[in-house]
């Protein structure tokens, strides 16, 4: 079966924002573009696709927009060129290297898990809260931010029961950041 990691950048304080935490840099540009490579497919919601399509879809042109650094272009090719699955009632149709998922949630993304393939990645907030609900998360990892944001949207606010997670992996970033990745225990609580 193929796992489901849920990867998001938090602040301290649990904001899950894109722009609470640190701005992105080489490091941390470095990490993600290995993370993503090392998906067979991404998952998102609407939401999140939309957002992520927008910034780092390559421009018809070819040419990367002159507002992105040259250490962000390997990141901007990964994730262009990564398959997508949008979960999503609402749109009429993706394209972006993407196919629509319908349907009972909680169905749909089992028979994904169940294809053949390598590991299943999502992101961002409405969509992994689902999903977490469901018990369909099998790995969690958080890049968690020095910084107190003090606003915005929580990770994971919702959540209908506990879960507990034990730590298999973590990384120290120049910046402070820690990347944390945890595994449910799938003990009875």
């Amino acid at each position: 079966m193929r796992p489901l990691r849920y990867s998001i950048n938090v602040t301290l304080d649990g904001c899950c924002h894109h722009e609470a935490g640190l701005p992105p840099d080489e490091e941390s540009m470095r990490y993600w573009t290995a993370a993503i490579a090392g998906a067979d497919a991404l998952l998102f919601g609407r939401v999140t696709y939309e957002m992520m399509e927008s910034a780092w879809r390559r421009p018809a042109t070819g040419t990367w927009p002159d507002w992105m650094d040259e250490w962000e272009i390997p990141f901007a090719e990964t994730i262009d060129g990564a398959r997508k699955y949008v979960v999503s009632s609402t749109l009429g149709g993706v394209d972006w290297n993407a196919e629509l998922v319908r349907g009972d949630l909680g169905q749909a993304v089992q028979r994904l898990k169940q294809e053949p393939g390598g590991r299943l990645f999502v992101g961002g907030v409405t969509l992994p809260l689902a999903l977490a609900d469901l018990g369909l998360i099998d790995e969690y990892e958080f890049l968690v931010q020095p910084v107190l944001a003090g606003h915005g949207p929580t990770l994971l606010a919702g959540l209908r029961e506990r879960i507990q997670l034990e730590l298999v992996d973590r990384h120290e970033f120049r910046t402070g950041a820690v990347a944390l990745r945890f595994r449910p225990t799938r003990a009875a609580a």
